[in-house]
Parts: structure tokens; C-alpha cells; sequence
């Protein structure tokens, strides 16, 4: 009850604030009423001189456009009022240019498995986790990886063959040069008992007989 009653003497407050400001512009109803001139340029000029005069009689003016005047300016203060509450609603306070930041540690960990070996590797200290199961099913997250660097960057050294050689599911790898595959075959053999099989070509046939 004392709630309730607290929230009616606010809206009362609230309201008899508009009133008195609808009842202050009364007063500037009947000054550009009684501004003489015929012209908007006009009217505004004569305003001039009849606002100090309005303004000295602190009553409100009962005149029915003065009323119509104060009424508009205590509803449109309301309105401007109300707006900005609402709009207030959807901001977030010290963020207006934007939240976006580097993500630390806590923000990769839902990410990662617990185990080292069902990652991909991504950096040094970021992995995202090979299952599409995780505890959170928010957690899921698309396993496609794109790696863009120019030449001897270390796109095959320090991204390629780390995760080659993590051995936590099928590999498809083309490698028009051999190099990589020459490098870790005897690893992903020892490895992965299933014996990769690698295609002939014209740059691997000095290195690989095939049957």
C-alpha cells in the first residue's frame, strides 16, 4: 500500500509539473496574440516587445488560443519526456561508440576442449574444440579455419603442420609442392597407425614409388 501510495504521489508530482508548465505557456499564447503585424518576420519582431509585458502578470491567460498554446507545450513536454525514457531503455551506458574488444583468456575457454589433442590449433594460447557437441550447445562453432598470409609467412609451418600433426580426424591435403607431405609422413605414420596414402605426381615420383 505504501508502494502504491509513493507511486501516486510521483505521478502526481510528474503531472502537476506539466500543468504548470502548459499554464507558463499560456502566457506566450496571448503575447504572439497580441504581436501586431501581419508577417511572420513581422510578428516575431512585435513579440519582442509584448513578451516583458505578458511576462509581468504572473497569471496564466484564460484566452481559449493562449489555452490551446499552453496545452500543446505541456503535451509536447510530456512526450519529449517519454520518448527519452523509452529510447534511455535501449542504450548501454559507456558503450555508445561501440563494445567490441580483444577477447582474453575466460572468452576462448567455453571454446576449447579440455583436452589438448581434440583442438584445432589456432594461436599459442586459442584452440577451438574439434566436437560438435560441446556441454554448452551455445559453444558450437564452425570448424572451417582461413589462413591468410603471403609467402613464408609461416602458414604451413606454424599453422598447418601443428594441426596435421594433432591426428584427431581425416585429413584431405593438397600439397602441389610434396613438401609437406614428405616432412610428416614418418610422423603422422608413428602417429596414426593407418598408413596415409599419397598420390603420385609428376614432383613426387622421384620421392615415391607407388605400387
Amino acid at each position: 500500500m505504501a508502494y502504491e501510495q509513493k507511486e501516486a504521489f510521483q505521478a502526481a508530482g510528474a503531472l502537476s509539473a506539466y500543468v504548470v508548465i502548459g499554464l507558463v505557456a499560456t502566457n506566450l499564447g496571448e503575447a504572439w496574440r497580441l504581436a501586431v503585424g501581419k508577417e511572420l518576420g513581422d510578428k516575431i519582431v512585435s513579440l519582442m516587445d509584448t513578451l516583458p509585458a505578458v511576462f509581468s502578470n504572473p497569471l496564466p491567460s484564460l484566452h481559449p488560443f493562449d489555452l490551446f498554446i499552453g496545452l500543446c507545450c505541456g503535451a509536447g513536454m510530456r512526450l519529449a519526456v517519454y520518448l527519452k525514457g523509452k529510447n534511455a531503455k535501449k542504450y548501454r551506458h559507456g558503450m555508445e561508440y561501440g563494445s567490441a574488444r580483444w577477447g582474453g583468456p575466460k572468452d576462448i575457454e567455453p571454446f576449447m576442449a579440455p583436452k589438448f589433442e581434440d583442438n584445432i590449433i589456432l594461436t599459442k594460447t586459442e584452440r577451438l574444440m574439434m566436437s560438435n557437441r560441446p556441454p554448452d550447445p551455445k559453444n558450437a562453432r564452425n570448424k572451417n579455419v582461413l589462413v591468410v598470409g603471403g609467402p613464408g609467412s609461416g602458414k604451413t609451418r606454424f599453422w598447418l603442420k601443428p594441426n596435421l600433426l594433432q591426428c584427431h580426424s581425416s585429413y584431405v591435403v593438397t600439397d602441389p609442392n610434396g613438401g609437406s607431405a614428405i616432412n610428416l609422413l614418418l610422423a603422422l605414420v608413428t602417429l596414426w597407425p593407418p598408413k596415409p596414402t599419397v598420390p603420385a605426381g609428376p614432383t613426387l615420383t622421384r620421392f615415391w614409388k607407388t605400387p
